[in-house]
């Protein structure tokens, strides 16, 4: 059977599973930052869609290559090198410190010696990797569901940024915010980010951000209450809580400082795509004409 493309999500279904994955990605996801070499805006950092999952791609370990890929299919972690040598570790509901005390034995099985800061980021009150008992739940239908929105979002987004020929990220996957995101720059410098964003250097948060962007993605909604596409502009130009947006179902949030989309309002549509790329394009729209972007400059005009 053919599973559906955009299934349900309910947060408050799968609120445990997720911040114990949240956890557990960070740990892959720490595993490569210590590992590859550092690219602006920390897009050395984040994993990536596959049609199984979610991936590091390739991370060098001295003249080596190793890879981590969640596997959301067959729910398992799996460690593969390019000797041909491979660890898997079962997801399964375990607490994240016995989480990770199995990746880190896989990777000494592997003949790696990999150390990160245990210490979550971007969460409040983070608990260090290996005493964390609290959070050991693990749905596999949730996580499954999960990563189907994923996929669509991230074939989305792709779409979206096909459109763009400025600089512009991948689409990528940030396991500190735990959020699938795009960015587009303007080309122009911003004025430094204030930081403070929890538990991370403020001076990653001022190099992230020291170009104009206008950034939107998709994450679970913890904080939120539901699932939900966002899109904002650094640095916020004058007006933008108030430029018309669609769908009709997007709003401002003040209390986040941007753009809203629910997950259900793009789920229930009658093209969903459509009705993404609309939030995507028409948000991004009112962040670069209010900034006065080049978009002329910026627009990708030579195929369709």
């Amino acid at each position: 059977m053919t599973p559906n493309p955009w299934p349900e999500l309910n947060l408050d279904d799968w609120q445990d599973t997720c911040a114990t994955l949240h956890m557990w990605t960070q740990i892959v996801g720490k595993i490569r930052l210590v590992q590859t070499p550092w690219i602006n805006h920390s897009w050395h950092v984040p994993l990536y869609l596959t049609t199984r999952g979610l991936t590091t791609s390739n991370i060098p370990y001295g003249n080596r290559v190793f890879q981590m890929d969640f596997d959301f299919q067959q729910h398992h972690l799996w460690i593969g090198t390019d000797t041909g040598q491979s660890q898997i570790i079962e997801l399964r509901p375990r607490s994240v410190a016995d989480f990770y005390l199995a990746v880190m034995q896989a990777l000494q099985a592997l003949d790696m010696a990999i150390q990160i800061n245990t210490l979550p980021n971007e969460i409040p009150a983070p608990i260090p990797f290996e005493q964390d008992t609290t959070h050991a739940s693990y749905d596999p239908d949730a996580v499954q569901r999960f990563w189907r929105v994923l996929l669509q979002s991230d074939r989305v987004f792709k779409a979206f940024r096909s459109h763009f020929c400025g600089k512009v990220s991948p689409v990528h996957f940030f396991w500190g915010s735990f959020d699938l995101a795009v960015t587009r720059f303007s080309g122009r410098t911003a004025p430094e980010h204030p930081g403070g964003v929890p538990n991370l250097p403020d001076d990653v948060a001022k190099e992230a951000y020291n170009q104009e962007v206008s950034s939107a993605g998709f994450w679970p909604g913890t904080g939120l209450g539901y699932p939900a596409f966002y899109s904002y502009a650094y640095p916020t130009p004058d007006g933008f809580k108030d430029a018309p947006v669609q769908p009709d179902a997007a709003f401002f949030h003040e209390g986040l400082g941007e753009f809203i989309l629910p997950y259900d309002a793009v789920r229930t549509a009658g093209d969903p795509d459509q009705a993404l790329l609309s939030f995507l394009q028409s948000t991004y729209d009112a962040a670069a004409d209010l900034a006065q972007w080049n978009k002329a400059a910026l627009r990708q005009t030579w195929f369709k």
